[in-house]
């Protein structure tokens, strides 16, 4: 596939993710659907990712960040829900968590 099909599927998933958490933090009535769309969203764009790297670059570590960066906002909802943390703080640090996740994405700086 071509690269810039890619990034706007990257990025579509990346919108999804972010109306799910915002349905299941703040409380929308679909909970179900919301967390059924977190999940596939997030396969998605851990499928696509690595697609547009085509293989993962070892020397350097910029991906290796992503993907924790992935796995926290992939375990968000369950950090609300069990009452870790409140649900505003954890969206809070899932919004500045994606803004990290660009700016890698975008200037490789390790």
């Amino acid at each position: 596939m071509n690269l810039p099909l890619l990034q706007t599927i990257h990025i579509a998933g990346v919108i999804a993710l972010f109306t799910s958490l915002g349905a299941i933090l703040l409380g929308g009535s679909g909970k179900k659907g919301a967390s059924i769309l977190h999940g596939v969203s997030l396969l998605l764009i851990l499928l696509v990712g690595f697609a547009m790297l085509k293989k993962p670059p070892m020397g350097q570590h910029w991906w290796m960040v992503k993907l924790g960066l992935w796995l926290f906002i992939g375990v968000a909802p369950a950090l609300s829900k069990r009452k870790v943390m409140p649900a505003s703080v954890v969206l809070i640090l899932c919004i500045l968590a994606a803004i990290t996740a660009a700016w890698l994405g975008i200037r490789k700086p390790f």
